[in-house]
């Protein structure tokens, strides 16, 4: 006999050190009892493991499920960006593609509300989708290096929509990666949780990229 007292942490460390014990002691395996994670009784120690296992399983149930989830809204919006993007390649008149871009990607992702404004691009008339801009929204899509998704509807560019609305994405349009801006593209919707600040924007740089290539053909008008 010895005065050593074990604390929790020694106990541990011993099972873990010996991993053979329960083997070599299976009475006690058999016998242990421990308590029950919802409720007061005593439960033996290998049901308590059943239940462990059984809550990972439905924790990695969730988990799986969620992937699936994801797997099936991305596959739909690159869907949807196909369909769009093969209106824009249909399209035979340079001026008409600022139309197909807003108004495709209106109809695509059932948007409330879309407007574009584009400037510094030759064959864009100075009217509809080329009106004038002031400084400070060239300036801001200038600044604007990854679209904004959120609920602040005080931009100024907020008032080219029919509406304002709960949320929206602000992209900014490049005909170069890293040159001037030619254009922003605002998606407004009446969900505020449509464009949330958390959101992903892989999708969103896709269509800026898209868009802006599109926008080529009006420069070689």
């Amino acid at each position: 006999m010895t005065d050593t007292v074990f604390n929790a942490q020694d106990i541990a460390r011993f099972l873990q050190e010996n991993p053979a014990f329960f083997d070599e002691h299976a009475d006690v395996f058999a016998t242990l009892q421990v308590p029950h994670p919802h409720g007061s009784r005593a439960i033996s120690l290998g049901e308590r493991q059943i239940m462990t296992l059984r809550e990972r399983n439905r924790e990695l149930e969730w988990r799986l499920s969620e992937l699936v989830r994801n797997a099936n809204a991305n596959e739909s919006i690159g869907s949807h960006i196909t369909q769009w993007c093969c209106r824009l390649l249909a399209e035979t008149q340079a001026r008409n593609v600022p139309g197909e871009i807003a108004l495709g990607l209106a109809e695509q992702f059932e948007l409330n509300h879309v407007a574009l404004r584009l400037w510094n691009l030759e064959g864009l008339p100075d009217t509809g989708y080329g009106a004038p801009v002031s400084e400070d929204v060239r300036t801001f899509a200038d600044s604007l290096k990854a679209p904004y998704c959120g609920t602040d509807t005080a931009f100024e560019a907020v008032k080219w929509l029919d509406a304002a609305p709960r949320s929206l994405a602000l992209v900014a349009l490049r005909l170069e990666t890293d040159g001037p801006s030619v254009g922003l593209l605002v998606l407004g919707s009446d969900d505020p949780a449509r464009f949330s600040p958390e959101m992903g924007t892989d999708f969103l740089d896709r269509i800026a990229l898209l868009a802006s290539a599109a926008l080529r053909r009006l420069q070689a008008a």
